[in-house]
């Protein structure tokens, strides 16, 4: 079996990239294993601006006009619903932060994405004495059912296959690459967490970062927004809620933790008052970097091979960014970002 390109991993950075290519009319094939959770356990959210600091996520502009249409676009072919237009609300703990959001709001970076006026809050289940600030332009994106109706449709094409990828069994010739039956022009890494056992990409700098999401249900909550303190809450209807996250360095399995809940619901009692039930807890490993860039590529030695990885807490924004990249380096030669090529880090 011949094709353009091998893909290996389903993730958002995966699907990002399988995109690219069916825009441009390249035959490939998906090998993915499901043995990474991250993308499966996002809260999806799509937010422009850090709410710690009130500064612009980068390239946040750039990243917002090609995700969004992909995602639309992904809506009809798989004819699910996958963005949810949803505000999200920064609560404010002093008036000295609202005094520091409006600043932030007068940078001509930040104007389109925060709203000026500040929301009074007048929800009882709801601790907030100084209210909120808004920030538009935001949304989420329904990562599971994207991931799960995405390997749907590989599946009927008959072009995914659902297993572990074993590295020794990869060849690589100068203007090709062959696993088992398959030979491609070129293949890609998407692995994320996964590529800590690569032994092409396993000395990039990844930081894994393992995340714990709860599910509550809440029905004297009734908001209607994402609401961000020192917890995240997204609503995901039914009185149903994400309560979000928690980041960990050491416990590197996907299995869910009684620590992570305690934290969880520490921070979440500071913010809601109303009753609540623990529905569901999940975990998975977010692919991080320390300099908070992704890892984009081709391998210094072996022609062919790329990687692309390291998208963090906001893949659903910059996965189709750095797709769109690599793959312009791929076919076009067009040089990669100084910001996100891994050649940043040889030595």
């Amino acid at each position: 079996m011949q094709v353009d390109y091998i893909v290996v991993g389903i993730g958002l950075a995966g699907i990002s990239f399988c995109e690219e290519l069916k825009t441009n009319n390249k035959s490939f094939v998906v090998f993915d294993d499901a043995s990474q959770k991250s993308s499966v356990v996002a809260g999806g959210l799509y937010n422009p601006v850090v709410l710690k600091r009130f500064t612009s996520v980068w390239k946040n502009k750039a990243q917002l006009e090609l995700a969004l249409p992909m995602y639309s676009s992904l809506e009809k072919k798989l004819n699910v619903t996958l963005d949810y237009k949803i505000p999200v609300y920064r609560k404010f703990a002093s008036t000295e932060e609202q005094n520091n959001w409006f600043t932030a709001s007068d940078k001509p970076a930040l104007s389109s994405y925060l709203s000026d006026k500040i929301i009074k809050n007048t929800n009882k289940s709801i601790e907030a004495p100084f209210g909120f600030g808004e920030v538009l332009e935001t949304g989420r994106i329904d990562v599971k059912t994207l991931v799960k109706e995405y390997k749907r449709n590989l599946d009927k094409e008959a072009i995914l296959y659902e297993e572990v990828f074993d590295y020794s069994k990869l060849k690589t010739e100068t203007q090709s690459v062959s696993y088992g039956t398959i030979t491609a022009k070129h293949i890609v890494f998407a692995e994320g967490f996964g590529i800590t056992k690569n032994p092409f990409f396993k000395e990039l700098p990844l930081v894994p970062a393992k995340g714990e999401l709860l599910i509550i249900h809440a029905p004297k909550l009734k908001i209607d927004f994402v609401l961000k303190s020192a917890a995240f809450l997204i609503p995901l209807g039914e009185d149903r809620y994400i309560v979000g996250a928690t980041y960990e360095w050491k416990d590197l399995t996907n299995n869910t933790s009684i620590k992570a809940k305690e934290e969880l619901l520490e921070k979440l009692k500071k913010l809601v008052k109303c009753e609540f039930d623990i529905v569901n807890q999940v975990a998975g490993i977010r692919p991080t970097v320390k300099d908070r860039r992704p890892l984009v590529g081709g391998h210094s030695k072996y022609k062919g091979v790329y990687v692309l990885n390291g998208l963090g807490t906001r893949g659903v924004m910059i996965g189709p960014y750095v797709a769109k990249q690599l793959y312009n380096f791929i076919e076009n030669d067009t040089p990669l970002e100084n910001e996100i090529d891994i050649k940043r880090f040889e030595t």
